[in-house]
């Protein structure tokens, strides 16, 4: 009675693997440019990964997570520059401390609201570290902060595979293995049901959002010792938050891959844009076509194509937390 939904997991395994190898060896098979290009594919679907967790596997739309992109991008630079010169790989867990840091005092009080108001506070968080970026002399100021250059894109290429990876296998395993995801699933599907059961869901949110800020404070990191130059438009600006929003709701709200869809197709589109027509700015409209076309067309995303279909209904879940079928109670 197993094999058949074992076949398509063994399956989906290969076909992970074949992918796996392919990106493997991808640097010694493209020029600089591709790599590069590459590179960026794996950072946004990285992204797109990260603002799923709260945005998709707990349904808070966050319109704020380029603030924690920029805080790993500018923890880096920072104590890379004078005087600390700290090597790459010592200053990725100081940002992750910091934007945990943030995020606890930031998320305890904006947790408690929901939808629009939810959405415009994290936004709000955003546009207050673009002032105050551009008004510190330590940061810069508008005209932005340099970094020690290093010049071996294959180095950016797996660091960014590697961060990526490790993303999608954390949500793999805490957000569809475990009963955390459960938890998670279940207040985005009715938080005071969550509640009744005796979930702690300020909790649970609390440590979501924290995830999800340290996993793209990484991404900031490596961001920005690769390109070797930040300002706070290109790390803090909206649009990076924008771009993350719509890479998902394309891809897929609250599934595993579909982040990974939308991210390195839209990102794929955008530098296809660039290299034919020079001008990025046809890319906005690409952006608000794609939104129209997946809330008429594809409510659930590409993903959603071909998923199989699942019930997802909150006393299903909610059965699985309380472990009903294990004792044979009534």
């Amino acid at each position: 009675m197993a094999l058949l939904p074992t076949k398509p997991r063994w399956l989906g395994l290969v076909l992970l693997a074949v992918i796996i190898v392919m990106l493997g060896v991808l640097p010694w098979t493209v020029n600089n440019y591709w790599l590069r290009v590459a590179t960026g594919a794996l950072m946004w679907a990285g992204l797109a990964c990260s603002w799923n967790m709260l945005g998709g596997y707990a349904g808070y739309i966050n319109f704020g997570q380029s603030a924690f992109f920029g805080l790993g991008a500018y923890v880096t630079a920072f104590l890379m520059g004078d005087p600390f010169g700290l090597p790459f790989p010592a200053t990725i867990p100081a940002g992750m401390v910091v934007t945990a840091v943030f995020a606890l005092i930031i998320g305890a009080p904006t947790l408690r609201l929901r939808g629009a108001y939810f959405a415009i506070a994290t936004w709000a968080f955003a546009e207050v570290l673009i002032q105050f970026a551009s008004a510190m002399d330590f940061t810069g100021g508008i005209g932005g902060i340099g970094l020690p250059p290093y010049l071996n894109e294959r180095f950016f290429y797996f660091a960014m595979f590697g961060t990526a990876a490790l993303t999608y296998f954390l949500t793999w395993a805490l957000f569809e293995r475990s009963r955390f995801g459960l938890k998670v699933k279940a207040l985005r599907d009715h938080e005071p049901a969550a509640e009744a059961m005796g979930i702690n869901t300020a909790l649970v949110k609390l440590q979501t959002f924290v995830l999800s800020a340290v996993t793209a404070s990484v991404f900031g990191a490596i961001f920005a010792y690769w390109v070797t130059f930040i300002n706070p438009k290109s790390v803090f600006g909206g649009d990076i938050t924008d771009q993350m929003v719509v890479m998902v709701l394309l891809g897929g709200l609250g599934t595993l891959w579909g982040p990974a869809i939308g991210g390195v197709a839209l990102f794929v589109v955008n530098r296809l844009i660039w290299m034919y027509w020079g001008d990025t700015a046809f890319y906005i409209a690409i952006l608000g076509t794609a939104i129209v076309l997946v809330v008429l067309f594809l409510p659930n995303g590409i993903a959603g194509l071909f998923a199989r279909r699942k019930n997802d209904a909150l006393d299903k879940v909610l059965d699985k937390l309380v472990g009903s079928g294990e004792g044979g109670h009534s």
